[in-house]
């Protein structure tokens, strides 16, 4: 089959690699599309994922069409979405239910082959069977929006009327948004210095766009304020931007070497909760649910959809800041 390729920093290519075989409780999937996100790049810079050659893509959907000798819950041809996590179940952390800290934390497209590719091979436990309704390419984005459900699970302080700051508007950042509307904000306001990407902000309803929080009269602050980019100037703002007994939270992946600094005063004196947000957690049925309801436009959020042998392209363009979700197909 042919599949993207991440052979070492700075490398990738599409191959031919060997097809994948499931286990007995696992299935293959034909790969419908696989969306791109900055893990990716993360994964392209030697970060991340603990050896390469790897084939990435941890956001995707495809159909079932083939199955391990135990497996029951579905059957060849039916349509699925794949949760990427793969937990130990064994260590301290999954023992108490933290399994996206888990000491042996893997993933599909980041530790072992992903959906970059024309088949994957899963969990049957890690898919989820897709409504009639659903197409299966748009299903991809069920990922990345059990990514912002988590968040979300992180920010379950957050009262009802509360002001909300978000850095960075591409398809996280927005996917932020459109949550934070779901879970009562008086109002929504977005930073980004990407004007293309704060047009797609305005058009899915933020209160304000801008280019720098400067931009935006909140004298006191917002109650809640997130970093969906990674960027470390953006974090190092964003910080600044918290109003007494907000709360941060670093939603974006930074790079390894990125730096922050608040002081510590501030956090004492105002009450500042500063926490993150990592990966999934107990969020992709209900992030598959949301997404089966309309919580999502596939048609916003899905900008680019590319031919599987144009994966370099993609990612180039995905680290230049162009268009929003950018998914791969076979």
């Amino acid at each position: 089959m042919k599949a993207a390729v991440i052979s070492a920093p700075g490398k990738v290519e599409v191959a031919t690699v060997a097809d994948p075989t499931p286990g007995p409780r696992e299935v293959v999937v034909s790969v419908a599309a696989c969306g791109l996100c900055g893990t990716d790049l993360h994964i392209l810079q030697g970060e991340f994922a603990p050896t390469l050659p790897v084939v990435p893509g941890h956001e995707f959907a495809g159909t079932v069409v083939a199955r391990g000798g135990e497996v029951t819950e579905l059957a060849e041809g039916d349509r699925v979405a794949v949760d990427p996590s793969l937990y130990c179940h064994e260590c301290h952390y999954c023992r108490i239910g933290r399994n996206n800290l888990c000491e042996r934390w893997a993933a599909i497209g980041v530790t072992t082959a992903g959906g970059a590719a024309e088949f994957a091979v899963a969990p049957v436990a890690n898919c989820v069977k897709l409504p009639d309704h659903v197409r299966t390419e748009d299903a991809a984005l069920i990922e990345p929006l059990s990514c912002a459900v988590r968040g979300y699970d992180i920010l379950r302080s957050q009262q009802l009327g509360t002001h909300v700051l978000i850095y960075g508007s591409g398809t996280m950042g927005l996917m932020m948004l459109e949550l934070a509307k779901r879970t009562g904000a008086a109002g929504v306001d977005v930073v980004d210095i990407n004007p293309a990407r704060l047009a797609t902000a305005r058009t899915l309803g933020c209160s304000n766009a801008a280019g720098s929080a400067d931009e935006l009269d909140r004298p006191r602050g917002w109650d809640v304020v997130i970093d969906a980019t990674g960027n470390e100037r953006a974090i190092q703002d964003a910080l600044g931007r918290v109003g007494k007994g907000g709360t941060f939270l670093q939603f974006g992946v930074a790079d390894y070497a990125a730096r922050a600094t608040i002081e510590p005063y501030r956090i004492y004196n105002q009450e500042i909760t500063i926490t993150g947000s990592m990966a999934v957690l107990h969020s992709y049925e209900r992030a598959a649910e949301l997404f089966a309801a309309g919580a999502l436009d596939p048609e916003v959020f899905i900008s680019d959809r590319l031919p599987l042998d144009r994966y370099a392209e993609a990612l180039s363009r995905f680290r230049a800041g162009e268009g929003r979700k950018i998914q791969v197909r076979p």
